[in-house]
């Protein structure tokens, strides 16, 4: 899938049906000349359902149709016949997906669940025969209601991925290339910043059958939460990893110092995201010998336990994978 397929973000319109009338229908048969009311219910307009799909990870088979309308209920007829109900439309989203009012931005609920059903807009209900409104002072009323009116609005659609592990780090620290070969994952890798455009899942086998997923988020830069760079569009994704992976690679000027400005552009997008578990992982760590590795493990952070590995030479992969493992559970 290319980076212009992936689509975390849309905007939809949605309708749901009108109701369908009552009838107003008095009874009529041979030898009986004055019967009763007995006009049917109409039947309840469509709804407009949200419904979670865990094959689908990407919003983009909604780019190209965002308008979303049910059909109206029937109206009721003779004999106290209800009209049928307007057939309900489903839209369905991938796991993650948090549904928002577009002209307030507020959250009306989110989808975690495969198979999850939310009606979004409920259909208008149907109105009430004539039947209903007999009495003994008025026996024969010849008038019905008629059906409400649906509901209608524009929603934005945002997708957080759900993933258990997520890579933190600077354009070009080498997280897509961790993920190309921990899992089977193919992500773009090149030597310039910014290659990874789009986030990237990938599934990471472990001991004994087991496994999690890695999401590899498009790099940080100073000032992200503010906007800057790709800013809030990724990282919104870290928001349900349930552990952190910060990446720094082994030859970089200052660790302490990118650590925390990393940790400063979560904090700032959101302070609840310093509650999760996290770690911190030196990469090129073919490029150290024994002597420099202590070196770098003095400077380290205190507060966050750390781990060496090479992509390029497979060392330290398990021991990646068995502590990520051990954080997870």
């Amino acid at each position: 899938m290319t980076e212009g397929n992936f689509v975390d973000y849309i905007k939809v319109f949605a309708s749901s049906g009108d109701g369908g009338s009552g009838s107003m229908h008095l009874h009529r048969e041979k030898f009986i000349t004055k019967g009763g009311p007995d006009g049917g219910d109409g039947g309840r307009g469509g709804h407009i359902i949200i419904r979670g799909n865990k094959s689908l990870w990407t919003l983009f088979h909604l780019k190209f149709r965002k308008h979303f309308r049910a059909d109206p209920g029937g109206s009721g007829s003779k004999s106290r016949s209800t009209g049928h109900d307007g057939k309900d439309v489903y839209v369905d989203v991938p796991l993650g997906t948090i549904i928002r009012d577009a002209d307030t931005n507020e959250i009306l609920f989110e989808v975690t669940e495969e198979g999850q059903e939310i009606v979004m807009l409920r259909g208008g209900k149907g109105g009430l025969g004539n039947w209903h409104f007999k009495s003994s002072t008025n026996q024969t009323p010849r008038y019905s209601q008629p059906g409400m009116e649906g509901a209608e609005g524009w929603f934005l659609l945002e997708l957080k991925l759900l993933a258990d592990v997520g890579l933190v780090g600077f354009p070009n620290a080498g997280k897509s290339t961790l993920l190309s070969v921990i899992t089977s994952a193919k992500p773009k890798i090149a030597d310039y910043a910014f290659t990874t455009l789009k986030p990237n899942l990938g599934i990471v086998e472990y001991r004994n059958y087991k496994s999690f997923v890695m999401a590899d988020i498009p790099g940080i830069i100073e000032g992200a939460a503010e906007g800057k760079g790709l800013g809030h569009r990724f990282l919104r994704h870290i928001e349900r990893n349930s552990t952190l992976l910060f990446l720094i690679p082994a030859d970089s000027d200052d660790i302490n110092k990118e650590y925390n400005i990393l940790l400063n552009e979560l904090k700032t997008h959101n302070p609840e995201l310093l509650d999760k578990t996290r770690l911190l992982a030196i990469s090129k760590d073919d490029m150290l010998d024994d002597e420099l590795r202590a070196e770098i493990s003095k400077e380290l952070p205190t507060e966050i336990p750390h781990i060496f590995f090479s992509s390029i030479a497979h060392t330290g992969l398990m021991e990646l994978k068995d502590k990520l493992w051990q954080m997870l559970n």
